[in-house]
């Protein structure tokens, strides 16, 4: 099939599919007399596992190991597991990474009158320098600052 029956039964746009063949995800699909691409129903299977597999968050590293697994008859499970677990704890970092921006913007949101003064300590917020690298002298007179700039 075409690159648009693929695309239509695979749920995966013509744009991805060239893309994950130009980076070597999906295999390259034989080319008919006319050049066209002409895919397969193993391809299909695979632009279906892989369409899956970026709806769970994998990278295109992790989706490549999978698929290798996933062809594999004789794989351990544990791999698969492996790289399972380890996407796992990356999400729930960056979850946490995301919910302690949340709470910090709350912070400065609530803490900043949104009115006609000039005073912001959102802006102030963005513009001081990066907590992460700040003393914790520093840290604590940013929060001054912050306290006092809301008032």
């Amino acid at each position: 099939m075409n690159i648009g029956a693929a695309s239509k039964a695979s749920g995966v746009s013509a744009k991805m599919i060239r893309y994950y063949e130009s980076i070597g995800l999906l295999a390259k699909a034989a080319r008919r007399e006319n050049s066209y691409r002409d895919f397969d129903e193993r391809d299909i299977h695979d632009l279906r596992f892989i369409k899956r597999a970026r709806t769970l968050g994998f990278s295109v590293e992790e989706i490549t190991r999978l698929l290798g697994l996933w062809r594999d008859a004789q794989r351990p499970s544990r791999e698969v597991k492996q790289i399972t677990g380890a996407h796992i704890a990356d999400l729930e970092t960056r979850i946490a990474e995301m919910q302690g921006m949340v709470a910090a913007l709350k912070h400065l949101s609530a803490h900043c009158h949104g009115d006609d003064r000039p005073a912001c300590p959102i802006l102030q917020d963005l513009g001081g320098p990066e907590i992460s690298s700040a003393s914790p002298q520093d840290k604590r007179k940013r929060a001054a600052g912050l306290r006092e700039a809301a008032l």
